[in-house]
């Protein structure tokens, strides 16, 4: 390990040193955290309002991958799912939104992007590096925005000509640029021409569904998340293999990528240490495996920190993979590797949103509930009792009716159908944007200038 820096080693965040050291303080993204210097890297720990939070507790090895083993972040986006939303129209209300890692964006009705919260690798994307508490406008895209998505600590727009622009961090090559050169504003992705549907940011990776129903990813390719073998990272645009064109959505997770499928089956790829792929195994793939045990068809698919969830057309929602804080919400906190059902959401349903380790879905009457860790009143429920909840419970005090629901690593926010917009959580860098920072926030506050 004495030749692998921090980068290498965590797949995140500038660091102080760039040698791995026993007990090593040094900034990650989001906050300060320890390394434990073991060979394997299995405990990261990043700090939180709480004292040392676990985030990450499995290494990602890729067995097999001819990759280089690490651990990384996630986001999950897709056109259809909670992710990357589309919207357009004129006004200065939010159309669609998203949140990454300490960071919120809005797509706004008149196609512009705002963006608000920690802003450290310039994923605000207004040319700079300084966080904001209330939503600033990002430079260079205009009124052209059809869909956007936020990764760990990067952004991207859909641009309504078919283009897909990035900003922010850009170690691994998730801005798509051909470099690995962080920017403050937004850069074009090569090699992807008009052809793009929708786009899905993962951790520290990022992908787009093609309008022939192909995916391409580009970025981290740790444990195969970008569906290419004996790569550890690709700062273009390369083709995932074994879709056949049948793809109408994707989620990019942690260290793992889904697809729904035209026919109404889901197929992933990437770490398994979970069993987030959902095939029944714990065996990482760079190519497509089909998930087993669905019980129907899905309509729309959510992916975060080593689990993911389908939403099925009948109205239930199943998840699997990673259950340590009851995000399945199957009322345990025992992981799967095949899909379980979500408990007391009877067939209500019509959106849902994966984060670091809970869960939220979009009811039928505009109400949200939401499941999992509630650390930092990410679940919405008026309390920061660190307390997991493994079953769905209901968000107080939205102010109207919601249309879209976004779960980021420890923050939620609403979109409201009047084009407000309201958070809650993790407020230490502004991502609520009401303003302030420095508190956790267990009831929505509404985001300032909507």
């Amino acid at each position: 390990m004495s030749g692998l820096s921090l980068d290498d080693c965590l797949l995140s965040g500038d660091c102080d040193s760039d040698q791995p050291t026993r007990g090593a303080r040094f900034w990650r993204v989001g906050g300060f955290a320890d390394c434990s210097g073991t060979s394997d890297w299995d405990s990261m720990r990043l700090r939180g309002a709480r004292g040392w939070v676990l985030v990450l507790a499995t290494a990602v090895v890729a067995a097999g991958l001819g990759v280089v083993p690490g651990v990384v972040g996630a986001r999950s986006a897709a056109a259809t799912t909670s992710n990357a939303v589309a919207g357009g129209g004129s006004g200065g209300t939010a159309a669609a939104i998203t949140t990454g890692f300490n960071h919120t964006c809005a797509l706004m009705s008149g196609g512009g992007v705002k963006c608000w919260g920690l802003n450290y690798t310039g994923q605000l994307g207004d040319g700079s590096r300084t966080n904001s508490t209330t939503p600033v406008r990002v430079v260079g895209l205009g009124s052209a925005v059809t869909a956007i998505t936020a990764g760990q600590v990067h952004s991207c727009a859909l641009m309504s000509v078919g283009g897909v622009r990035c900003w922010g961090y850009n170690a691994f090559g998730q801005l798509g640029d051909g470099s690995r050169a962080d920017s403050t504003t937004p850069v074009r992705v090569v090699g992807l021409g008009s052809a793009v549907t929708a786009i899905a940011a993962g951790g520290n990776y990022t992908c787009a569904l093609m309008t022939a129903g192909g995916v391409k990813c580009w970025g981290l390719n740790s444990a195969g998340q970008l569906g290419a073998r004996h790569t550890y990272l690709s700062a273009k645009p390369v083709r995932v293999v074994g879709l056949d064109g049948r793809a109408i959505a994707i989620t990019a997770g942690n260290v793992q990528t889904c697809a729904l499928m035209s026919d109404g089956g889901v197929k992933c790829w990437g770490a398994n240490n979970s069993g987030q792929l959902g095939d029944g195994t714990h065996t990482f793939s760079s190519t497509p495996v089909d998930v087993v045990g669905l019980g129907g068809a899905a309509t729309a698919i959510t992916s975060r920190n080593f689990y993911t969830c389908a939403l099925m057309s009948h109205g239930p929602v199943r998840c699997w993979g990673d259950n340590r804080y009851g995000q399945l919400g199957d009322g345990t906190y025992d992981s799967s590797s095949t899909p379980t059902r979500v408990v007391r959401l009877r067939a209500g349903a019509t959106a849902i949103s994966a984060g670091l380790g809970h869960t939220c879905a979009l009811m039928a009457g505009g109400g949200v509930k939401c499941w999992g860790l509630n650390w930092n009143g990410e679940l919405g429920t008026g309390t920061t009792v660190p307390r997991d909840v493994p079953t769905p419970v209901d968000v107080v005090g939205l102010n109207g009716a919601v249309t879209a629901i976004e779960s980021s690593w420890t923050h939620t926010c609403a979109l409201l159908a009047g084009g407000g917009v309201q958070c809650w959580g993790y407020n230490h860098f502004g991502q609520l944007g009401d303003g302030t920072t420095g508190r956790r926030v267990p009831t929505p506050v509404e985001v300032v200038g909507f």
